[in-house]
């Protein structure tokens, strides 16, 4: 899903944001450009509901499960194209290095915030990682969201690269900041030849007006 790219006036690129959002973006664990994809058994608990089958990963738009559970599988569907998004390799120019980038310097605990300009988005760096993700969605069609992402901790791989492994997201309205869901998700991985891939995930989440926890357990990875 691609953030839409309102008529804004031009803002100037400050050199500065540039580097400190490159190193960052450079630092961040992706799979190589070889990278075929991998497949795996899957085991899925939702609130206490077991189900298993196998996935195939390829890319955000390549992700076969196959499960008995047509509600779980939908939305591992949804779980594994987003790992695929944020995992899969791409250069700093053809994501947010596209855009015009500032910076400020506000004391936040979670460090300089840095504005992509026409993403509708902001981020908050510290130490050569992205720490927050704040961005704003609107598609024709569809009801307008915001959301927050807030990395809270995060591994360092054998390459030498951050890997988030747990994280929290806040979804609101941006019309009123009414906030209408919440996330915790706890990441774990396995080291296949040069790829870090999932090797568990935990989701608690609320909505619909209760928490609910969702578990993922992947293995027999191979690589495709």
């Amino acid at each position: 899903m691609e953030h839409q790219k309102p008529n804004a006036p031009t803002v100037a690129d400050d050199p500065k944001a540039r580097e400190m959002l490159r190193q960052a973006f450079e630092k961040t664990a992706r799979w190589d450009k070889d990278f075929k994809g991998f497949t795996a058994d899957l085991t899925v608990n939702v609130n206490g509901k077991e189900t298993s089958g196998p996935i195939m990963v390829k890319g955000p738009r390549e992700v076969s499960v196959q499960l008995d559970d047509a509600d779980a599988q939908k939305w591992v569907q949804e779980q594994l194209g987003m790992i695929a998004v944020h995992r899969g390799p791409r250069s700093f120019d053809e994501s947010d290095g596209k855009y015009s980038l500032t910076m400020e310097e506000d004391g936040h605990p979670f460090g300089t915030k840095l504005t992509i300009h026409g993403s509708n988005s902001f981020y908050r760096l510290k130490d050569n990682r992205i720490t927050q993700i704040n961005r704003k969605m609107a598609h024709p069609g569809m009801t307008p969201f915001a959301f927050t992402i807030n990395v809270e901790e995060s591994a360092v791989t054998q390459d030498h690269k951050h890997l988030t492994t747990k994280y929290s997201v806040y979804y609101y309205s941006p019309t009123d900041g009414k906030l209408t869901n919440a996330e915790s998700i706890t990441d774990t991985y396995i080291r296949i030849g040069t790829a870090d891939l999932p090797a568990t995930r935990r989701n608690i989440s609320y909505e619909n007006g209760e928490v609910g926890v969702r578990n993922l357990t992947f293995k027999n990875h191979k690589l495709v």
